[in-house]
């Protein structure tokens, strides 16, 4: 069972959903994934709902912003990385050339962040671990097990993400695209890149470990969610897209999983 207790620096490490409509955003993944939730206050009302199975977090749900409601933005699951410093790891990738949204800023006690955009487009965030690691248990039915990069120029991303993480990638060689599986500075594989489609945007997509690919993609359409691609087989599993009733795309893995 994959649990954590820390990240190495660049490693994917947590994951949460910005939502115009939280109540029912957590009634649909704590059905499909079985989640129990922790409402934490946030100031003004609002709450992040901290989602976990079996006492171990796994993500979290927070409401919208207002300013991004006004500006049609869609929900989305965003993904953290950890590092050991955001305010350095702000300040390198503004000189690799990404634009920073968000200036480090304290999260209470439980860490430190920012916002990032690389200069291909694709938003991420940056994690400094304080009281929080990120999720406590990842690559298992129902929690995170890959981030996956779609860009328009795989090899600026690689150069990108390689001078601001140390990150190296193995091509796989017997993909009908081309595909790099990312590796961390520990050797652990770390997520993948691709080419982004036709008309598709730049940006990370989260995938969540399912037992049964099928049986959780019928469960996401009786919830009120939607298939968008899939299932397709790769080479330790399958793999699917889907979307949330309120409009977040997600990802689905069920195969074999690292630890």
């Amino acid at each position: 069972m994959g649990e954590r207790t820390k990240y190495t620096a660049g490693t994917f490490s947590w994951t949460d959903l910005t939502t115009p409509d939280q109540d029912g955003a957590k009634r649909f993944y704590s059905s499909l994934f079985g989640w129990d939730a922790t409402d934490n206050p946030m100031g003004e009302g609002a709450v992040y709902s901290t989602m976990s199975i079996g006492g171990k977090d796994v993500a979290a749900i927070s409401p919208q912003p207002q300013q991004q409601r006004d500006a049609g933005a869609p929900p989305i699951w965003n993904s953290y990385i950890t590092v050991d410093s955001a305010d350095e790891a702000l300040q390198r990738a503004k000189g690799l050339g990404a634009t920073v949204h968000a200036e480090a800023f304290e999260v209470m006690d439980v860490g430190r962040m920012g916002v990032v955009q690389d200069p291909q487009g694709a938003y991420f965030l940056v994690w400094e671990p304080r009281r929080h690691i990120g999720a406590s248990l990842v690559n298992v039915p129902g929690a995170l097990t890959w981030n996956e990069l779609a860009t328009p120029d795989m090899d600026g991303s690689a150069e990108f993400y390689s001078e601001l993480f140390g990150w190296s990638f193995d091509r796989l060689e017997d993909s009908q695209m081309p595909y790099n599986v990312i590796k961390n500075a520990d050797g652990r594989t770390n997520g993948g890149i691709r080419p982004a489609m036709e008309n598709e945007p730049t940006h990370w997509l989260v995938y969540f470990g399912a037992e049964d690919i099928e049986a959780t993609i019928g469960k996401v359409s009786e919830l009120g969610g939607s298939k968008l691609v899939g299932p397709m087989p790769i080479g330790a599993g399958q793999i699917a897209i889907t979307q949330d009733p309120q409009g977040a795309v997600f990802a689905l893995y069920a195969g074999q999983f690292e630890d």
